[in-house]
């Protein structure tokens, strides 16, 4: 192989050489064809492609009045050796050089002369040869910028990627619902460092070693799902500087219209509103995913079609309390998972469309890809007022399924409590009289919402009774609708 390979290399030098000199000679003009043509019709071959590269090669070399043959009768003799064409046609005819190459390092030497200084154009050259001949053209295109920046006039590199943002650009595709977006995403360096030191740590494998669950999520899918989490703590920053109550909320709030019944019995679909997504049906429990932490305005609608809930936004967890929960959990509490306090989301332990309140006592951080699984999965957890003898706040229950079974349990129990609790219709309801009704009717909703919460509250006590030490109890979170 070896040997073979030595000789194919000579024998390309050799090629190159011969039409050099044909076009020197003037072979190449009598018999009236082009560089190009002479060599197809006298290197078959070459027409499966090279012919090109070797007939550009012969005309740098032989078309020009310091080409030709010299007084040896030697192709070349005429170019000057140290400079960039002498450096690459010397290492053409040694075979070391192949043709393609060649000319690729011309065509880089002709777009970088104007910005290099005089005495490094030879240095220039040589580096990329250097490059090209141990991994490729594609590899020595990659030089570029570094050689800018090492050997350019001054101001060079700055200009050259200066330029560069004028080409940077990101697609505005049309959402769709049952399929994946496609983006298309030009960056400057500048830009591309940014976004990489951002989603870097976030894509990289994270098994589990305390349950033994591998990370099968293939690096593009990683890459994606951090991309998206970067975009949500930025909207949760934004979020953090408009007040707890949305107001003057930030622009990259989502706007979803569901209808009541379908969010709580996760049928249907939620439709998006107000931005370039608009029309994208969202599942319901995909929205009871995004509405643990993202700012999500959900416009909620009755059996009539009317508005049970419009612009509240749904942030329920003030900040304030992230950082309690920050405090406490000191990270994601999946078991296993090591991710720090900054990559997780603040996760309602019982949703807020199921009656989960806003408390430290239903809350747990979750990183997004432990909040995704819990979702999935639909996992409840058991919420400490102390830690237990392994310091967990959190306790979570991983059989499938297990969020399921304690609204079950809890619907079980509220079917024999009298005075029944409100029914999730009537809370809604009783929550938009009290953000928009008339005076009276606004006092009698906030009369009936007290009222269930010192039902629920008796509920609560009841279900503690008899704890010797109230600090001490642990409370799997169990709570209707409260007005806080």
């Amino acid at each position: 192989m070896e040997e073979a390979d030595r000789l194919a290399a000579l024998a390309a030098a050799a090629r190159v050489s011969i039409a050099a000199e044909a076009v020197a000679r003037g072979e190449v003009a009598a018999a009236g064809e082009n560089a190009f043509s002479w060599v197809r019709a006298h290197a078959p071959s070459l027409r499966q492609g090279g012919a090109g590269d070797v007939a550009k090669l012969a005309v740098a070399v032989c078309g020009r009045p310091s080409g030709g043959l010299g007084q040896a009768g030697a192709v070349g003799d005429g170019v000057e050796p140290a400079s960039p064409l002498g450096i690459v046609w010397a290492g053409v005819v040694q075979g070391a050089v192949a043709p393609g190459l060649a000319t690729a390092v011309l065509r880089e030497q002709v777009r970088l002369d104007p910005v290099l200084r005089d005495e490094v154009r030879g240095t220039v050259t040589a580096a990329f040869l250097a490059l090209g001949t141990q991994w490729g053209v594609g590899q020595m295109r990659r030089l570029r910028p570094r050689l800018v920046a090492e050997f350019g006039t001054p101001g060079a590199f700055d200009d050259l990627q200066s330029r560069l943002s004028s080409a940077a650009c990101l697609s505005a595709p049309v959402v769709s619902s049952g399929d994946v977006t496609e983006y298309q995403l030009r960056m400057t360096p500048e830009q591309a460092v940014a976004m990489e030191a951002a989603i870097g740590p976030l894509s990289a494998p994270a098994p589990n070693e305390e349950t033994g669950e591998r990370d099968l999520r293939p690096s593009g899918q990683r890459r994606v799902e951090a991309l998206a989490e970067v975009c949500r703590r930025s909207s949760a920053l934004d979020a953090d500087g408009a007040g707890v109550d949305g107001a003057g909320a930030a622009a990259s709030a989502v706007h979803v219209t569901i209808a009541l019944s379908d969010l709580q019995a996760r049928t249907g679909f939620g439709e998006v509103l107000g931005s370039s997504a608009t029309g994208t049906v969202l599942t319901p429990e995909m929205l009871r995913r995004v509405c643990c932490e993202a700012d999500l305005i959900p416009h909620v609608l009755g059996t009539a079609g009317e508005d049970l809930d419009l612009g509240r936004v749904a942030r329920l967890f003030t900040r304030a309390q992230r950082r309690a929960l920050r405090r406490r959990d000191r990270g994601c509490t999946f078991p296993g998972c090591t991710a720090p306090a900054a990559w997780t989301r603040a996760h309602h332990v019982v949703h807020w469309a199921d009656h989960g309140r806003s408390e430290l006592l239903n809350a747990a951080l979750l990183c997004q890809r432990h909040h995704t699984y819990v979702h999935d999965r639909r996992l409840m957890a058991t919420v400490r007022r102390r830690p237990d003898e392994r310091g967990r706040y959190v306790v979570w229950d991983l059989s499938p399924g297990s969020y399921d079974r304690f609204l079950e349990r809890r619907a079980a129990e509220r079917a024999a409590d009298d005075p029944p609790l409100l029914t999730a219709e009537r809370w809604w309801e009783l929550l938009a009289a009290v953000s928009g009704g008339e005076e009276v009717e606004r006092r009698c909703a906030e009369d009936e919402l007290v009222r269930a919460a010192m039902a629920e509250e008796a509920l609560l006590e009841e279900s503690t009774r008899g704890d010797d030490d109230p600090e001490d109890r642990e409370w799997a979170y169990t709570s209707t609708a409260m007005a806080s």
